[in-house]
This record gives structure tokens, C-alpha cells and sequence, in this order.
């Protein structure tokens, strides 16, 4: 046990410093992320600014080709008269059109460095909105992470603690399903298979009757015959209800009890008379199951044991719970009366423990037996 307790003690550390150090790690990508934001703004920030002097760089650009244009022609008039101009008025022709040009020149080189900014700034802007997006999920899947050790994992020590207990419950779980199997195989050996090994039996006996004593007496043995067939295929749809009535699933648990109930009621000529006060809702699967096992075992009890002759099945649904009451005129026992081997009633009240429900049993001999069951509607699974 003490090993136990000090590798649950182990896990809890080993579980607390991952947190620490995933939380750690959050937060470095968290500041990497706003670092990256504000990298991000004032880059866009600067972008426009450029954006803005590339349009301005141009428009002066195109003024400054205009007059460029107009100077070089002054120019060239000037060269071609020169005799008609002064000196001076050469020179100024010269000069301006030099200076022009010259600007001009300067202009264009600035329009490119500021287009090469541009670019740059663009490429820079779309590695940062990377970096962002990457931070991101680093954070999501962080805080994913996070949530499992801080949830599932911290109950891991529980789950060690309670090892023993677990493989106790399994080794009881493989018993009950051992027992489960050779039930079934004695119902089925018992029953069906039996009835059939009769089936073929009386067949080649109703060839014989036929022969020797005419068709009158070998119709009563196929009469005969036809009961017990019918008596097999009760049993296996008896059977196939015990291991998994397949209409829970589809119809629900009100029309697959009435159908049961019915057939119950033809096969053993027995008067059941089933009423559903309330909603006839769908109920989670995890009630349907456990609470048609409880009417079934409560049925076949009044019928196996009680002999009864009639039996009533009520339903009532209200708000926060179902009461289940399965009624029988049978012999009845005494509740009070310690009986080995009952496995019937004992399989119900576990049944009604994992349901956290109620269930009281009014029998009394000679008069027959009142089973209640109260059964909240939401318990947690």
C-alpha cells in the first residue's frame, strides 16, 4: 500500500511541474504573440507612410518630366539660333535644363528606394502575421493540453489508489459473465435445443402412427407437434429478449414492455394488463436497459414462482422520477424470509442501487405480491 501511496505522491509531482512548465511556456508565446501584434501595427503604420511618399515621390516625378521636357526643347531652340540669344539667355537655357534633369534623376532614385522599402516592409508584414497566426495555435493546443493535465490526469493518482478495487470489480464482472454464459447454455440445452431433438423424434414417430394406426392419429401428434414447435420458438425469443430486445433500441422502452407483455400474456395465458400514465418520452439508454430487466425479472418472478394468473405492470413518469409497480395475484412469500440462492431479487436491487433508485417489495402468502420501484429520471452516469 505504500508503494502505491508514493506513486500516486510521484505522479501528482511529475503532473504538477508539466503544468508549471507548459503554463511557463504559454506565457513566452503569449508575450512572442503581442511582441508580434505590435511589430505588426507599426509596420502597417509605416507601410501607409511609404505608400503615401511613393505617391507623392511620383507626382512630382511626372511635374518634374513635364518640365524637364519643356527645358531640353528651350535648349535645343536656343543651340539652333544661337545667334539670336544672348549669352546669358544660352546660359540660363543651359543651366535649367541641367538642373531639371538633375533633379529629375534624383526624384526617380528616390521613387526607388522607396518602392524597394515598400516591398520590404510588405515581406516583413506578412512574416510577422505568420509568426502571429502561429502563436495563436501554439496557445490553443497549450491551453488544450493544459485543461487535460489539470482534468483527467490529476485523477490519475485516484485511479492507482483505487487499483484494487477496479480489479476486483473486473474479476467480478468476468465471473458474472461466466455465470451468464452457462445460464444460457443450460436455458438453451434445457430448452430449445431439447424441444427440437422432440421435434425430430416425434416426427419420424407420427411416420410410424401414420403407417400403422391412419391419418386421424398421426394429425393428433402433428398437433402435438406443432405445440412443442411453438413452445421452442417461445423459448428462443425468450432468450434473445433476455440477452438484448432488439426493439429498445429502435421503438423505446413503453412500446417494446407492451410488446413483451403481450407476448408474454399469449404464450402463458396469463392476464397482464400493462398502464403508462404520462409522457411516453424516449428515456436515455443507460435507464431503458436496467429498467426493462427490472420489469422483465419482476414478470418472470410472478410467473416462475408466484403461478400467477394475473399480473399488472404500471408506468408512471413524472417530472424527477419513473415509479415502476408490477402487481401479481400469485402465492406470495414472506419478505422478511432469508431464501438461498435468490438471485432474482438480488440481481433487482443491485440493478436499483447502480440506478440510485428505491424499491420495496408487499407480499404476502396466499394473496400475492406488489413490487415499487422509484427510479430517478436524472442521475449522473
Amino acid at each position: 500500500m505504500s508503494n502505491k501511496k508514493f506513486d500516486s505522491k510521484s505522479l501528482d509531482q511529475i503532473v504538477e511541474k508539466m503544468i508549471e512548465t507548459v503554463d511557463h511556456s504559454k506565457d513566452e508565446i503569449f508575450q512572442i504573440g503581442e511582441q508580434s501584434r505590435k511589430e505588426h501595427e507599426r509596420l502597417l503604420e509605416e507601410l501607409h507612410e511609404v505608400k503615401e511618399k511613393v505617391r507623392r515621390v511620383i507626382d512630382q516625378s511626372d511635374r518634374l518630366e513635364a518640365k524637364a521636357r519643356l527645358a531640353r526643347q528651350r535648349l535645343s531652340e536656343v543651340s539652333k539660333n544661337f545667334s539670336n540669344y544672348s549669352e546669358s539667355e544660352i546660359h540660363d537655357a543651359y543651366e535649367k535644363a541641367h538642373t531639371l534633369q538633375m533633379e529629375l534623376a534624383m526624384m526617380r532614385e528616390k521613387e526607388k528606394q522607396l518602392r524597394l522599402r515598400r516591398d520590404e516592409l510588405e515581406r516583413r508584414i506578412s512574416g510577422v502575421k505568420e509568426t502571429i497566426e502561429r502563436a495563436d495555435h501554439l496557445i490553443g493546443q497549450i491551453t488544450v493540453v493544459l485543461n487535460y493535465l489539470n482534468g483527467d490526469l490529476r485523477q490519475v493518482s485516484e485511479f492507482i489508489e483505487g487499483a484494487n478495487q477496479k480489479q476486483e470489480f473486473g474479476l467480478r464482472i468476468i465471473e458474472a459473465q461466466e455465470e451468464e454464459r452457462k445460464r444460457l447454455s443450460r436455458e438453451i440445452h434445457d430448452g430449445p435445443a431439447q424441444m427440437l431433438a422432440n421435434v425430430i423424434m416425434r416426427s419420424d414417430l407420427i411416420e410410424r402412427i401414420y403407417r400403422d394406426r391412419g391419418a386421424e392419429e398421426a394429425l393428433k401428434e402433428v398437433r402435438d407437434l406443432k405445440e412443442m414447435v411453438r413452445s421452442a420458438l417461445y423459448e428462443v425469443r425468450r432468450i434473445i429478449y433476455d440477452l438484448r430486445p432488439m426493439a429498445l433500441d429502435d421503438l423505446g422502452l413503453i412500446p417494446t414492455l407492451r410488446k413483451y407483455l403481450k407476448t408474454i400474456e399469449e404464450y402463458h395465458r396469463t392476464k397482464i394488463t400493462f398502464t403508462n400514465i404520462g409522457e411516453c418520452q424516449r428515456l436515455p439508454n443507460r435507464l431503458e436497459v436496467p429498467i426493462f430487466r427490472l420489469i422483465q425479472e419482476a414478470v418472470q418472478n410472478a410467473l416462475k414462482h408466484a403461478e400467477a394468473t394475473e399480473i399488472q405492470v404500471k408506468i408512471e413518469t413524472k417530472r424527477q422520477n419513473l415509479l415502476v409497480v408490477v402487481k401479481d395475484n400469485g402465492k406470495g412469500f414472506d419478505p422478511n424470509e432469508k431464501k438461498e440462492k435468490a438471485f432474482g431479487l438480488i440481481g433487482m436491487r443491485e440493478r436499483i442501487d447502480l440506478l440510485e433508485g428505491q424499491m420495496t417489495i408487499y407480499s404476502q402468502k396466499g394473496i400475492g405480491t406488489i413490487v415499487s420501484m422509484q427510479i430517478p429520471l436524472h442521475i449522473e452516469q
